[in-house]
Formats: structure tokens, sequence, C-alpha cells
């Protein structure tokens, strides 16, 4: 077979290209830091790849559904501990009213404030975080009570939680239902008066008519409730705890996702500066082989 220049010069081009494209390779994995650029470069390391950004998506997901329910699980501690604050309160003046030595004076004036704690008591109520009462059930957008201390909306207890997904398979609920804290675990049903406000209507009536002996009944009920009241905040609480824990698991998650995909993707930077080096030299020689191959031309051999 005959040998033409051009097919040197097309050989040449050829290979000097090919020189130049693994250059090309690893001049952008030193630059990047990274195996590939693209897919076809190598497509288990690409598919590898995918699959860890993905699953270190999906924890960082978590963490923020994690942190989102935590929120939401403090403003209910917080709320619930000022439900407490109430409630001590109001035992602090039954007891102090039901001592029999208050003049008719003094029993107007515990009645005035047990009042505006029937109040502050519906105010909690209707607590909110981020826009959503945190006691309404799924019903977020309604209070759970109204101005009058009645419920403004039914809620089932075991029906309506509100859970966060906070894991593969793992998930919790955040919200208390407004008949468990004010009902004392009894459904809420529109327009009935709940047990937490019964309480206050009866203690207000006992002072208006300034029955000692009833007032000091009444020490038992609010007994009662505080009881329930310190087994939600509990529950509540262990909520928070086990967030703490799933917390600190995604962020082991994280770091070893991190790490995986540093070990799948990142090169050797000292192998790939070496492997430059030489594809440089190769590349460099090829050019000075190719310009010795081109170079004789028809003015070169009439000479």
């Amino acid at each position: 077979m005959r040998v033409t220049n051009n097919m040197l010069i097309n050989n040449t081009i050829s290979y000097m290209n090919e020189n130049l494209n693994r250059l090309n390779k690893y001049q952008t994995q030193n630059s990047t830091g990274k195996k590939i650029s693209a897919p076809s470069d190598d497509p288990v390391v690409a598919a590898r790849a995918l699959k860890l950004r993905t699953d270190l998506a999906e924890v960082k997901q978590y963490k923020r559904n994690n942190e989102d329910a935590k929120s939401w699980l403090e403003i209910t501690e917080d709320t619930v501990a000022s439900i407490g604050e109430v409630l001590g309160r109001a035992r602090v003046l039954a007891g102090d009213a039901s001592n029999g030595t208050k003049t008719p004076s003094d029993m107007e004036k515990i009645k005035a404030e047990v009042e505006q704690l029937r109040k502050q008591i519906i105010h909690l109520s209707n607590s909110t975080y981020a826009g959503r009462h945190i006691f309404s059930g799924f019903s977020t957008n309604t209070p759970l009570m109204n101005d009058d201390g009645t419920f403004a909306i039914d809620v089932v207890n075991y029906n309506e939680q509100i859970k966060f997904q906070i894991g593969i398979g793992d998930d919790i609920n955040v919200n208390v239902p407004g008949g468990e804290l004010f009902n004392n675990g009894a459904d809420a049903v529109k327009g009935e008066v709940p047990a937490f406000v019964k309480l206050f209507d009866d203690y207000i009536s006992a002072l208006d008519s300034g029955d000692n002996k009833e007032v000091s009944n009444l020490l038992g009920t609010i007994d009662s409730i505080h009881d329930n009241l310190l087994r939600v905040r509990a529950d509540v609480g262990a909520r928070t705890n086990r967030l703490d824990l799933t917390m600190d698991r995604l962020e082991n998650d994280t770091v070893n996702f991190t790490k995986l995909m540093s070990l799948n993707e990142d090169v050797d930077m000292a192998e790939v500066i070496i492997k430059l080096k030489s594809e440089e030299n190769v590349y460099r020689a090829s050019l000075a082989g190719g310009a010795r191959v081109i170079m004789p031309s028809l003015l070169d051999f009439l000479r």
C-alpha cells in the first residue's frame, strides 16, 4: 500500500488529538478535583454519585423536617408551661380564698384576678406557630376556642395528629390536640365548655357567692387538671428528646454520605498531577515528532 503525505499528516493529527484529549482530561481533573465531568466519562461512578447525592438530599430534608418539628414542640412546651403557671396561680388564690378569713372586698379582688386567668387560658389555647394553631388538630387555620370559652371546632385527639417525616419510615407527631390538654383527655366538641374553662367558671361562681367550702372543694379539681397537664408536658418533652437523638443520627449520616461522595468522585491529586505532567511530555513529543513528519515539502527535495 502506498503511503501518501496526506495519510502521514492525517495519522499524525489523529494521534496528536488523542494525546491532547488525554491531556485535557487530566487538566480538567486537576482543575475540578473530580474524576468525571460527564456521565460518559465513567457511567459506574456517575450512577453511584447520583445515588449518593439523592441520599444526601433526603437527609438534608429530614434535618429540615426535624428542625421544624422541634420548633413546633418547643412552642407547645412553652405554652403548656405558661398554662401551668396560670393554673398554679389559680391554686394559690383558691387556697387563700378558702381559709374563711377574707372579707367580701378581698373575695372580689381574687375573683377579678381569676377572671383574668380565665381569659389568659383561652388566649393560650389559641397559640400559634408560624401562623398555625397548635392545639386545633388538622384545623390549624382555626382557633381552638371562642372568646366565651367554648370549643370553636371538633378535634378528635387520636385521629388528628400532625406528623413530620424525620427519617426513612420514621415519623413523629408534633401537635397536642386541644381536648387532650384542655378537656382532660376527652375529645374537643364544638360548642362545649372544656373541663379547663369549666373549672374557672365554677371557681368564679363560688367566689361570687362567697362559698369558701366550694372554693376549697375545687382544689382537688385543680390538682387533677394539673396532673393531666404534667402528663402532656412530659409527653412533649419525650418527643423533643427523641428529635434531638434523631438529629444527632442525621448529622452522622450527613458526614458519612459526604465522605462516600468524596471517595467516589474526588481524584487523587498527586496521581493526577503525575499523569498530567506525563501527558504534557507526550503531547510535546508528538508536536515535535509531527513537525518533523510534516516539514518536508517539494521545495526541500529540489534543493
